[in-house]
This record gives structure tokens, sequence and C-alpha cells, in this order.
């Protein structure tokens, strides 16, 4: 099977990007990584080479002999949280890249799994991962008023299941391209209740709020839109509770490399599994920081690790 990874970026989350591309090579991932963005690239980009054949602006990385990152400049005004099944479409339609599958990653995402594993997990339907807030039962108010909001608009909703998804990963074959069309189209028809497709959240106080989490929110309704099959994998896929983790997902804020270990441990919080495998995925091929930095990261990790044995906030 012949795999694509794709993400989006901007600002400082380049530093997921380099870790995430390290991850996939470390678990057995070779071929080509499509990373659209706004904004300047980041210095560690500057030995990539022009590539205008494949998208107007675009440059592209050789990482390794066999793993290559394709930057691709981005003109839209969504924000890039709700641009996921437009770009992974333009991937496929327009640059008509040859993979049988597609997989997107947040740059906020390592893997800690063999790539084989994720390439068998497309053969079971499309791959999502339980997000921390599921799960959200059959007649919970904001599954209701999906079904009457979008019925309005001409889509019809279909329960499956009480899980809910996160937003940070996908992967399908080319066979189930389909879903990322009625994932669009959800999207697309959400977009006047939430004030365009430039925003991807909602603060609000009343009950029930249909659209909290606009990218996720219509990803999880396109699953009951669509006919198709999907795989959702628990909540310990994206490490959000103990059990045998396969992307761990950097929720919130701060950022892995934005997060000082022993700063947070002192406050109680003791290093997540995604913070350690970020700084282990940061060490190369791709370095997005200086060497000094990495080493004092991984070190002050162990330390942070030891204070939250017998400090941690309840």
């Amino acid at each position: 099977m012949v795999s694509a990874i794709c993400t989006l970026f901007e600002g400082h989350y380049h530093h997921g990007v380099a870790a995430l591309a390290n991850s996939l090579y470390y678990q057995g991932f070779r071929g080509e990584i499509y990373a659209g963005y706004r904004g300047p690239l980041p210095a560690w980009t500057s030995g990539a080479t022009e590539s205008p054949s494949l998208w107007r602006g675009s440059k592209t990385l050789e990482v390794r002999q066999d793993l290559k990152i394709h930057f691709l400049p981005l003109e839209t005004d969504y924000h890039l949280t709700n641009y996921k099944p437009d770009f992974m479409l333009r991937l496929w339609e327009e640059l008509q890249i040859e993979a049988d599958s597609l997989y997107y990653f947040d740059p906020d995402i390592v893997v800690v799994r063999p790539w084989s594993m994720f390439e068998d997990w497309v053969k079971c339907g499309v791959a999502l991962c339980e997000d921390v807030n599921s799960p959200l039962s059959e007649h919970h108010p904001r599954r209701m008023t999906w079904r009457r909001y979008f019925k309005e608009k001409g889509i019809s909703l279909t329960f499956k299941e009480t899980l809910y998804a996160n937003g940070g990963f996908i992967g399908l074959t080319h066979q189930d391209k389909g879903f990322l069309n009625t994932w669009k189209c959800v999207q697309e028809a959400m977009a006047p209740i939430i004030g365009g497709l430039n925003r991807s959240t909602l603060a609000s106080d009343v009950l029930p709020q249909p659209f909290d989490r606009t990218d996720q929110d219509a990803l999880n309704a396109a699953v009951e839109a669509w006919d198709g099959t999907v795989s959702i994998v628990g909540q310990e896929a994206m490490a959000f509770k103990p059990g045998m983790p396969l992307l761990p997902h950097a929720l919130g804020n701060p950022k892995p490399w934005k997060w000082n270990p022993l700063v947070q441990a002192m406050a109680g919080c003791p290093p997540r599994l995604v913070d350690r495998e970020y700084w282990k995925s940061s060490k190369g091929p791709i370095t997005s920081q200086p060497a000094t930095i990495i080493r004092n990261r991984l070190f002050a990790l162990k330390i942070a690790a030891f204070i939250g044995r017998f400090y941690k906030r309840r």
C-alpha cells in the first residue's frame, strides 16, 4: 500500500511538524508528507528546493532519500482546523497524488507504534480516535441539535455509536474518499451558524450548543451523515487514558515545545507521555531546535518524572 501523510501548521507549530515527521520515520513510514502552511517557513527548512510544478509557491525538503516533505503555502481564510477535508481532497483531486491511503495528523501529535499498524487500520474503515470528551449518547442534546440543524440544510444524520471522535487524526483509503466530501459539505452547511469557517470555537452558555469545537463537531456529524464504515479506536490511542497509545496528542496549552517540565512538575503536573515522546522525536533526522536545548529538556523530563512520583496535583 502506498501511503501519504498531510498536516497543516502556522507559527510555532512548525516544531510539532518536525517531531511528527521524525516519529513517522522512526516507526517505519517511508514516502511523502504534505504540509500546508501559512506565514514564513522556519529556519530548519532552509534546504528545501522550489517545486512550483507541484503547487504554486511550494518547496520540497528531502529529509532522507525515502522521506520528503512538501511545503504548500495556503491562501484560504479558513481557520486551519476547518480546512482539513478541503486540503485532503485537493491533494487527491488537484495534485493527483498516487497514494492508496491518506492520513491527516495535527502537528501536536507524535506516532509511537509501527506504521504498518496504521495501514492495517484503514482497511477496517475510516480510521478515527475517540476524543477526551467522548461519549455523546444517541439522544445527547448536541447530537439532537445537529440532526435538526442539518435536516434543514438537506443533510440527514443517522446515529451510529456513542463514541465522539477527535479531529486531530483521520486516515482513509482512496476507496473511502467520499467521506471527505461528506465532511466538507457538513462544514460548509455549518458555516452560517458559527459565523464563517474562519472561526474554530464558539463560547456560549446557552444549551444545547451544537458546535463547540467546529471541525470536530462537523467530523462527528459527518460520521452520521456518511453511509460507509468508520473504525474508531478508544481514548488510549491518543494517550487520553491508560492503555496502548498509538499517536499521543498534546491537547491544550502549553504545547510540548513550550512546556517547561520542571516548572510544571513543581506545580504538581508531571510530564505526559506526549511530552516525553515529543522530545525523543525531536532529536532528528529533522532538528527544529538546538541540540543543547533538546539534551536539557530530556534531562529535565527525567527529573520532572521523579518529582511527579511524590508530588502531583489531584
